[in-house]
């Protein structure tokens, strides 16, 4: 059965919304910018350290007023301390000057919007005493919060039984179209006993009948799916507009109004779970029938996303997947369709990096969009109906995310090697991005950072392949420094040209530190990244470590003490390269798979696995050839082996049979597993103590120095 929102309003003070200005944020380093806009680092004093983890301030989402004169964004801290997470919403404007604080500390805001009259600014917050699904401090309902952004106290727009997950406005600014997933028995029990201070939710049985039932950070996954829902603000009213036994997402408002475009996987074949087709579809922003009348936009077998309308309401342009058999590998290209349905057209095939975020420009001529390409990420535009495409930000940068105003400048998030993530502002007219922000200026012009160098070399079977550099602070030319290898996530993901703390911190310890983009990496082309389908730990083992003999090769690193590790497709690239090779003194597998058949139908990935490899019983044999596990033997390398207790993403089940194996065979090895964690780490103590251990590890085996293990009180604290 498919529940009805039920809200009540209500209208009360956030301690959160409160007016001020931060130190940390606007405080004079004394150094002065560069011609890249970040500070020099010739006062720096000191290296790096594990705690500058917890200094460092995240940027994040940064939303441009409509009349473009301030740029709303999220600033993230980690708590070491209160071994928690916050987040606050800041303000700057465009024409410079200092950032303004518009949530204060206390209660974690984010996802800013402006109305669409620039007058207010609408955000996402959880409250003190909230309980969520899970019944505990640490999931408070996420609510609609309403902020005048002349000054008062914000207002609590929504009160559904569930969290909100995210919320659009509609082009007048008297609606909102929001996204819910339906609510749990828990949900509906803590809704009806919310006045009940000794009420506790009661646990119930998971009843599962989906092939594709599980996800990381959600846990089972039943028929409860997410729709979306029309909330007017002004009567506090909320209307489902879509539903069925589909997942319902980025919703997008017509110009008029009228309709709101959405991503949903509603094929036509007998289950959807199978594959990953979702389309995009619109649905009558006023429905009264739950999304049963729908107009289908486009109709290609692969995955179809990020909906974003045209000024004048006749085109939508989206991303889109063309090859489905290669799912993940393939490239995600910016298209354009009529919204009404019909031919779809393809922009970016010529360019074939993997693109997002499509954007039309205010006047309906360009799409503006973000673009993987070559260990960076740039904000890039092509004509609406087809063209060359240009770069409107370039460079070896990392554009995290970008919005325009009304007249076509952009705001946007982003970082460089040698700085984290900071906000700029692009003119409509064009020219350099001039930067707004300087939320980490006072730190980093006291560190001192390694030299990051983008380079190239070639594969075992010729292939170029590139990477980034880390070198020491202290580097000295003709030296060698014992090195670590570090194979990056994914497996379709890369080293990009930001501010990345594991390299840098190993650099600040006197390691040279290699960050290759093998093949299986984005930024290079479909055919790059497909490479590795089905083969995994051929190819990219070789390019992996084609890097370390350059490394050697160049006289950088130290061939007699070399490291290696990795998280997630990183752990997975470690367990391979550890049973091919006793080159490396030590290794870090975190969050990897070892014995693959023990991930069908226990992790999040059996529809993944089943197109890739087939199913287990049918192609065995593929299975067990790629599985690291049946090589164990061959490994000699001392291995630290770390994972998160509720990982559904990679199973800590595979860290555990990869520390049995290895104590078995009597090699040295540790596991450890952190309490609570996912497949990401959240918890500030958790992320201390791994960065601890890594450190460790490396010094003890690697250069010969100290215990392989941080001592007991250490981690007591």
């Amino acid at each position: 059965m498919r529940l009805r929102l039920v809200l009540l309003f209500a209208v009360v003070f956030l301690a959160c919304s409160a007016w001020a200005q931060s130190p940390a944020a606007t405080q004079d380093s004394g150094a002065a910018p560069n011609k890249t806009g970040f500070l020099e680092n010739s006062s720096a004093t000191r290296n790096l350290t594990i705690d500058d983890y917890f200094r460092i301030l995240e940027v994040e989402d940064a939303r441009i007023s409509p009349e473009g004169k301030w740029v709303a964004y999220v600033v993230k801290t980690r708590d070491l301390k209160e071994d928690k997470n916050e987040s606050r919403i800041w303000m700057v404007p465009t024409s410079g000057g200092a950032a303004i604080a518009l949530t204060a500390e206390g209660v974690s805001c984010s996802h800013p919007r402006w109305s669409p009259d620039g007058k207010y600014l609408a955000f996402l917050s959880g409250r003190e005493g909230a309980k969520g699904e899970k019944g505990d401090e640490d999931s408070k309902k996420e609510e609609v919060w309403l902020l005048n952004r002349e000054g008062g106290e914000a207002q609590k727009l929504t009160d559904a039984i569930q969290d909100v997950s995210g919320f659009w406005w509609s082009p007048a600014g008297d609606r909102m179209a929001i996204v819910l997933r339906d609510p749990s028995i828990n949900e509906i029990e803590a809704a009806k006993n919310k006045d009940k201070s000794d009420a506790k939710p009661k646990p119930h049985p998971w009843v599962i009948d989906r092939l594709h039932f599980k996800e990381d950070e959600i846990g089972y996954l039943d028929r409860r799916r997410t729709h979306l829902y029309v909330f007017d603000v002004a009567s506090r009213k909320m209307t489902q507009i879509t539903s069925g036994d589909y997942d319902d997402s980025a919703p997008a408002w017509s110009p008029d109004g009228r309709s709101i475009a959405f991503e949903s996987n509603r094929s036509d074949l007998e289950d959807p779970d199978r594959n990953y087709n979702t389309d995009i579809w619109v649905v009558a922003a006023d429905n009264t029938d739950q999304g049963k009348s729908l107009v289908r936009v486009t109709t290609n077998p692969g995955t179809d996303g990020s909906p974003a309308w045209s000024p004048d309401g006749k085109w939508i342009a989206f991303t889109s997947q063309l090859e489905p058999k290669l799912f993940q590998y393939a490239t995600f290209h910016i298209a354009i369709a009529p919204s009404a349905g019909g031919e779809a057209k393809v922009l970016t095939l010529k360019l074939d990096r993997n693109s997002s975020e499509p954007r039309f420009s205010p006047d309906g001529k360009w799409i503006y969009f973000i673009a993987d390409d070559d260990g960076t990420q740039n904000l890039m535009r092509v004509p609406a109906m087809g063209g060359e495409i240009t770069r409107a930000i370039g460079a070896r940068k990392m554009v995290e995310s970008f919005t325009l105003d009304k007249d076509g400048a952009a705001a946007a998030v982003i970082g460089e090697l040698t700085h984290p993530a900071e906000v700029y502002l692009l003119a409509a007219d064009g020219g350099d991005a001039k930067r707004l922000t300087s939320t980490n200026d006072a730190l980093m012009a006291q560190i001192r950072l390694p030299d990051v160098e983008y380079v190239h070399f070639k594969s075992k079977d010729g292939t170029t392949v590139a990477g980034y550099l880390y070198k020491p602070p202290d580097y000295k030319p003709g030296t060698r420094y014992p090195a670590i290898l570090r194979p990056h996530g994914g497996p379709v993901w890369a080293y990009y040209a930001e501010f990345n703390f594991d390299p840098q911190l190993f650099a600040a310890n006197g390691y040279v530190v290699l960050t290759p983009n093998p093949r299986g990496s984005s930024g290079y082309g479909q055919d790059f990244c497909k490479a590795i389908y089905a083969d995994w730990g051929h190819k990219d083992f070789e390019d992996d470590m084609a890097m370390v003999d350059y490394a050697v090769a160049q006289g950088i690193a130290d061939p007699d003490k070399l490291g290696v590790g990795g998280w997630s497709y990183g752990g997975i690239s470690t367990n391979f390269i550890i049973t091919q090779t006793t080159r490396f003194k030590a290794a870090i597998s975190g969050a990897g798979d070892f014995l693959y058949i023990t991930n069908w139908g226990h992790d999040l990935y059996s529809r993944d696995w089943e197109i890739e490899l087939g199913l287990p019983w049918e192609n065995r044999e593929l299975w067990e050839k790629l599985s690291p596990f049946n090589r164990v033997t061959k490994i000699k390398t001392p291995t630290l082996i770390l994972g998160g207790e509720n990982d559904w993403n990679v199973p800590v089940i595979n860290g555990e049979q990869m520390y049995q194996s290895l104590k078995r065979l009597g090699v040295p090895t540790l596991l450890v597993v952190y309490p609570g964690e996912y497949h990401e780490f959240s918890r500030p103590s958790f992320i201390q103590d791994r960065y601890e251990r890594y450190l460790h590890w490396y010094d003890h085996y690697v250069k010969g120095e100290g215990p392989a293990i941080p001592p007991l009180t250490k981690a007591a604290d």
